[in-house]
């Protein structure tokens, strides 16, 4: 009972700026956030901070996991690809919104606890891969949505054409010295996109990192 009022009070606090779907706010009382931060943060898990994880890497706010479910708009979606895992809590609240969420992280600690973490929670529907996900995952392709969990540069085009005709891709972009939280749709197969609001997000890096 007390998880579950923690959890209501993170999401009244998400609520005070920004107001979700109940389908959104379920997923993410669902989640407890406590299981994918590391223990010296345990105290701050239900509060709206984004905190460190090793290899300088955050775990988002929950206010951020929030929105970027929120404009990915995941009724009806059957499969997602998230690319940058991180602690897999993203990933752990898409899996209550869709049949299949894959999951490419390129930090194989960060991987591998994440992964622990699913199995402990018996989440079943979340697939992984360590890779560079500016790569994406051809062989499930093509995906109704994707979604950047990392500041791109640019959305290479081989990730254009994973996303599915009629799909949604909701990434940050580099745009000067401000990261812009962006979302792309994909229609009669060219690409569009629209400017959300400015954000705060780890940079993409190319490559593995054993």
């Amino acid at each position: 009972m007390l998880k579950r009022r923690l959890l209501q009070r993170m999401i009244e606090e998400i609520e005070k700026g920004f107001k979700l779907d109940d389908k959104v706010k379920n997923a993410i009382m669902s989640v407890d956030r406590e299981l994918f931060v590391p223990s010296v943060f345990k105290h701050l898990a239900y509060q709206l901070d984004a905190l460190p994880l090793s290899d300088n890497q955050w775990i988002s706010s929950p206010l951020t996991v929030a929105k970027m479910t929120q404009y990915l708009e995941m009724d009806g979606v059957d499969s997602v690809l998230e690319i940058g895992c991180g602690s897999g809590y993203q990933a752990a609240v898409l899996s209550k919104m869709c049949r299949r969420v894959f999951t490419i992280e390129r930090i194989n600690d960060l991987l591998r606890e994440a992964k622990n973490r699913f199995s402990q929670l018996e989440i079943q529907n979340v697939f992984t891969r360590f890779d560079d996900g500016q790569l994406g995952w051809r062989d499930y392709a093509p995906f109704e949505r994707i979604l950047f969990s990392a500041t791109a540069q640019k959305i290479p085009d081989i990730i254009f054409e994973q996303l599915t005709e009629g799909g949604i891709l909701v990434a940050p972009v580099q745009e000067g010295s401000m990261q812009i939280l962006t979302r792309f749709y994909k229609i009669n197969g060219k690409i569009t996109s629209e400017a959300i609001e400015q954000c705060l997000f780890v940079p993409v890096i190319d490559g593995r990192q054993s």
